[in-house]
């Protein structure tokens, strides 16, 4: 149970208190009583496993013909849709499309709205993976893109096989279609990635970029502006409309007529119809005339902005003249204090949110108070946008709305922030910032708050990435170890471990003897921790000696007695349960703390009731289970309890208790549920419910629940049973039991439908007392 918890990904609401799976305050919170919404990422409302595509929140003008030809080029078959026309593409395997353009032409939403299109002719997903995150400091490097990917696809790989390879493995026979945004910062590794891929012969690769991949077998498509002519067709009309849709939305009434139409067509000329310069050119009409538009551009012919200035002379200079000037004069428009806010904002990767803004950016002439005001205006600027990525939208403690900014204009408040001597500056206040929240995170984590502090690490991913790297490439080590450290832990329990593992080995290693301390035992907990949960035990014992050491070195009990989780369970994770119960028991009991020290207290007894159940003493593993489920529901905490109810049920199967077992493997698995869990720990209970089930003599029933837990022990890695021989034999006697009840037929039936449910679904069907009753 202990051996490998993987609860990815947790995107559960604020649970204030617990409560019984089924019981009126989780239907309340099932029919959506709370403000955050309960989808797992890449779920549709319907519960399809379709991707993690962003909704489409504007109108969408134009393309028509780059989308017909991308419904071809993307079809599975290289053949054409209904009734169109098209060829097959045979590339030994690999499927690569690429948008080519300058920035700000419109690749993203391009490759987003035929992307779409795509999702019937994808059954394992169509799925978003941004790039413009991993263009920073520190982000570069070997596997970088394959964690990022690994992330968007949500899987729970508990393996220490490198991200891409891993990917590559589960992947191999799926049917979906990757979107690589921003391919540009990352040629290279975009090409090393796509290149990795060419064994999945049924997943298919679109990419954005301002130049080529350049393998074998790529077809690009350029993404040209948008079309705008003088003489009114509907056919060379698309830059003026999508101008006139978005004056509309800013200055009520806007239509063209025989007035407004030669203006709007002469902006967007000189525009060259690049659609991000015509939208910031209309969300300029909230202050000015169309006319005082239009005589603002013809005085600027000579304009040259070199902020902007484009390294790559395969693009059209003219256009991103175009572009830097509708940037530029943006910029110019706003107030002093919005442009700095503007560069300042710049620091943030993967959006944020008002409080953020305000922490970060004040200083100077630009106080907390004013900054709530200033983004509101840059979002009326269309500078800033409201985030609409799924999960994305709104913060999940306050209800308030995010943002982010468009590479393109991030990248210009970036270069303006470096021109203003502010770059490191700012940098440092935005560590800071994320440095309190995860240390705030590790010391609320054993409380009722945890699933809140889930929620917000894995929104703010993105941002606590970039500051643990920076941080790192930063000479003050200690600052380093300190956010690694908390960074890590909390990386560790909400599902992405591989961060954790990286960003720990690197501040371990920058500092070969580091300041005895509380940031030094946490960094090597957490280290040997996460270990754990790739099944390297050689790691887990490394760390477990040398967490060891320093607790007594530094005199402290508590983190001397949560070393035996380390040491106890790498025994127990290669099958000597036995010899793993020693150092276990021989841990002090002590107070039960509120921080990350007291989740670890908790695992570690959790962890030993668990050994004795292996070892077979079961009086001894109940109350050591008992003791954590207690001490659990008194701190309205989910994370160890949903653990610890799997070792009761499973104690109850094992003395006949089938009623009682059902139950609590039951509630193990809507914990679950509520967490939106999808890693190892979710897979073992629906084991352990098909367990129930069986004996319950529900066979086809149980055959359905074994297929649930093979889809999630399939995105975690392959890692199934967590290569506990243990846990297999006991999967494996289940399965051979429904087969006798119901016979090989019957049971791949049952068991490949529930394989082919989705996570709601299946748990859905796990936890419903309706399927229960029908069996």
């Amino acid at each position: 149970m202990f051996l490998s918890p993987h609860p990815l990904p947790c995107h559960g609401g604020v649970l204030p208190e617990q409560t019984e799976p089924g019981s009126e305050q989780e239907r309340e919170r099932e029919r959506g009583g709370s403000a955050v919404s309960h989808g797992v990422p890449g779920e549709t409302e319907s519960g399809e496993w379709s991707g993690n595509l962003p909704p489409e929140t504007r109108s969408f003008i134009g393309r028509q013909d780059e989308l017909a030809r991308l419904d071809v080029m993307l079809r599975p078959d290289g053949g054409p849709a209904e009734g169109g026309e098209g060829r097959r593409n045979r590339d030994g395997g690999r499927r690569l499309v690429t948008l080519l353009g300058p920035g700000g032409v419109g690749k993203t939403r391009l490759a987003v709205r035929a992307a779409r299109g795509m999702r019937s002719a994808y059954p394992d997903g169509v799925w978003l993976v941004e790039l413009s995150a991993l263009h920073g400091v520190g982000m570069a490097g070997p596997g970088v893109l394959g964690l990022a990917a690994m992330e968007a696809l949500r899987v729970a790989d508990q393996t220490t096989r490198p991200a891409t390879e891993a990917l590559a493995a589960w992947i191999a026979d799926k049917r979906l279609l990757l979107v690589l945004d921003s391919c540009e910062h990352l040629l290279e590794d975009c090409a090393a990635f796509v290149d990795a891929l060419r064994l999945a012969p049924h997943v298919h690769v679109l990419a954005t970029s301002r130049r080529r991949l350049g393998l074998p077998g790529e077809q690009c498509v350029e993404v040209e502006p948008l079309p705008v002519d003088e003489s009114g067709s509907a056919a060379r009309e698309d830059a003026v409309t999508l101008f006139a849709d978005r004056a509309a939305a800013v200055r009520s009434g806007f239509v063209l007529d025989e007035v407004t139409r030669p203006v709007a067509v002469s902006v967007c000329q000189y525009l060259d119809g690049i659609p991000l310069a015509v939208e910031l050119a209309a969300a300029r009409l909230s202050t000015l005339s169309l006319t005082e538009l239009d005589d603002h551009f013809g005085t600027r012919a000579d304009h040259r902005l070199a902020l902007l200035a484009s390294d790559d002379d395969t693009e059209d200079p003219s256009r991103h003249q175009a572009l830097r000037t509708t940037i530029g004069w943006s910029h110019e428009l706003c107030a002093p204090l919005e442009r700095l806010l503007w560069a300042r904002l710049a620091v943030f990767t993967g959006g944020f949110d008002a409080e953020a803004a305000q922490e970060v950016c004040a200083g100077g002439p630009l106080a907390a108070g004013q900054v709530p005001v200033l983004l509101n205006e840059l979002t009326a600027q269309s500078i800033v946008q409201r985030d609409h990525r799924p999960g994305m939208e709104r913060d999940h403690r306050t209800g308030t709305a995010r943002f982010r900014m468009l590479d393109t204009v991030r990248e210009y408040g970036a270069d303006w922030l470096r021109e203003l001597g502010e770059a490191d500056a700012v940098r440092l206040r935005h560590r800071e910032y994320y440095r309190r929240l995860a240390r705030d995170g590790c010391a609320e984590w054993n409380t009722g708050r945890q699933v809140q502090w889930c929620e917000r690490v894995l929104t703010d991913h993105a941002n606590l990435r970039a500051a643990v790297d920076w941080s790192l490439d930063q000479p003050d080590r200690r600052a380093a170890l300190e956010i690694a450290g908390t960074a890590g832990f909390l990386w560790r329990h909400c599902g992405h471990v591989r961060d954790a593992q990286r960003c720990l080995d690197r501040a371990l290693a920058a500092d070969p003897a580091p300041a005895p301390g509380p940031d030094l035992l946490r960094a090597l907990w957490s280290r040997g921790a996460g270990a754990i949960m790739q099944g390297d035990t050689d790691t887990a014992a490394e760390y477990g000696r040398r967490l060891t050491e320093v607790a007594r070195q530094q005199d402290d009990p508590v983190a001397l007695s949560v070393s035996a989780y380390l040491m106890g369970t790498q025994l127990a994770l290669r099958g000597r349960s036995a010899e793993a119960v020693g150092p276990m028991s021989a841990a002090a009991r002590l107070p039960v703390r509120d921080d990350w020290l007291g989740s670890a207290q908790l695992q570690t007894i959790g962890a030993l009731g668990y050994a004795h159940l292996m070892s077979g003493d079961h009086e001894a593993a109940r109350a050591a289970a008992e003791e954590v489920r207690a001490e659990c529901a008194r701190r309205g905490e989910y994370w160890t309890r949903s653990a610890v109810d799997l070792v009761v049920a499973m104690l109850d199967l094992a003395r006949g208790d089938i009623a009682s077992g059902a139950r609590n493997a039951t509630r193990a698995v809507a914990a679950h549920r509520l967490l939106h869990s999808s890693g190892g720990l979710a897979a073992l209970a629906l084991d352990t419910l098909a367990s129930a089930t069986t004996a319950a003599g529900e066979a086809h029933r149980a055959a359905g629940l074994l297929g649930i837990a093979q889809r999630l022990w399939d995105r975690a890695g392959g890692r199934a049973q967590m290569n506990s021989p243990d846990l297999i034999a006991a999967r494996q006697a289940c399965e051979r039991a429904i087969r006798d009840m119901i016979g090989p037929s019957a049971f791949e039936h049952a068991y490949e439908a529930g394989r082919a449910m989705s996570y709601e679904q299946g748990m859905s069907y796990a936890t419903d007392a309706t399927t229960r009753a029908s069996g």
